[in-house]
């Protein structure tokens, strides 16, 4: 469904000459006390699929979906999205991070959906033009918020009976936001659910809206319960760590060595395999991605939860059904090694640390 019904020449000629004009001050927020939220910026980007191929694609200043109430995205949940953020360095440039696996998952997540793929060039051409079109609401330096970015691609026609959709829309949203967790880098406590996540050889690999709709009740029973996020187990024999409803797990052995659970119901998380090259080339750790026992859990010496939305949040303390894990670490402060994983992260997402090739892509505004 077409959510600007004029796409004239003029139009678009338009809408792309304001952003061209748009100038770096930033908007008027009080950028150190954002929450993780939404808000509405000033543009953003959408294509349509319609008789087998993409359109090609606008900025838009209309921020509402209009669609029809029998659309496949609201009938089967036919549905994916990805997540990015756009950030200004120290020098003042406008970057992203690793922008072209974010379209690799995302193609991914739409074969997997039996949906169109959006074109992986034209992805990252796409958050180019809408987080241009949004420079004034990309947070300063130094602030420690971000813009955030949320591609998505959704099921637009009627669909009555079960089968893929005929028509989609890819969009990009942007909004400012603060950290995920409020308390920072300060550790927090989950709890070991038991609600899983996934199916074996479900859909747990792939960013599928219905994943997290499924996470949705137990997070809510965990933070009534007092708990910032849940660890699920695998389905099959909980018996092995999977991930939390929105981050993988990190852990740190006693001897230093890093471990990443492995699973093929894990979503890849583009910060953990970062993460992944930080420790091995630049904090000269062994590296370890494997399957983790929850058994191995104890005899850990630091935990942390990784994503795009947090980095790395600390775990100081898991709690199973009334037993604790309590991490060397503690509750007071980030964990030695996972403080220079972050830090040494950042650093490269900031430009105080050369990163690999593509890691940093710059956004250019002039």
């Amino acid at each position: 469904m077409i959510v600007d019904p004029i796409y004239d020449n003029a139009r678009l000629y338009r809408i792309r000459k304001e952003t061209e004009d748009i100038k770096m001050e930033k908007k008027d927020i009080d950028w150190s006390n954002l929450s993780f939220g939404y808000q509405e910026t000033d543009y953003s980007y959408v294509s349509n699929y319609k008789d087998g191929k993409w359109d090609d694609g606008q900025l838009t200043k209309d921020h509402t979906v209009t669609l029809n109430e029998c659309a496949g995205v609201f009938q089967y949940a036919q549905t994916c999205f990805e997540g990015l953020k756009a950030y200004t360095t120290e020098d003042g440039r406008i970057v992203c991070f690793r922008p072209d696996l974010n379209a690799q998952r995302l193609k991914d997540s739409c074969e997997r959906l039996e949906m169109p793929v959006f074109p992986e060039d034209r992805f990252v051409k796409a958050v180019e033009e809408v987080v241009k079109a949004n420079a004034a609401w990309v947070p300063p330096y130094g602030s420690g918020a971000t813009l955030y970015i949320r591609p998505y691609i959704m099921g637009t026609n009627a669909v009555i009976g079960v089968k893929p959709a005929d028509e989609y829309q890819f969009r990009i949203l942007v909004t400012p936001v603060g950290p995920y967790f409020k308390g920072g880098a300060k550790p927090i406590t989950i709890r070991v659910s038991d609600f899983d996540r996934a199916a074996p050889h479900g859909t747990g690999h792939i960013k599928a809206g219905l994943n997290y709709a499924m996470s949705l009740h137990a997070i809510v029973d965990a933070h009534a319960q007092g708990f910032a996020e849940n660890m699920y187990l695998d389905p099959a024999t909980r018996t092995k760590v999977e991930e939390t409803g929105g981050a993988n797990f990190i852990f740190i052995t006693k001897d230093g060595t890093f471990v990443t659970p492995k699973s093929d119901s894990i979503l890849p998380s583009i910060t953990r395999r970062s993460l992944m090259v930080v420790a091995e080339k630049y904090l000269g750790l062994k590296v370890e991605h494997r399957e983790v026992l929850f058994d191995e859990v104890k005899d850990f010496a630091e935990c942390g939860l990784c994503g795009t939305a947090a980095v790395i949040s600390p775990v100081g303390k898991i709690v199973d059904h009334g037993k604790e894990i309590c991490f060397p670490s503690g509750m007071d402060e980030m964990g030695p090694v996972t403080k220079k994983l972050r830090d040494t992260l950042t650093g490269i997402q900031m430009g105080h640390i050369d990163g690999p090739d593509g890691w940093v892509h710059e956004i250019k505004c002039d």
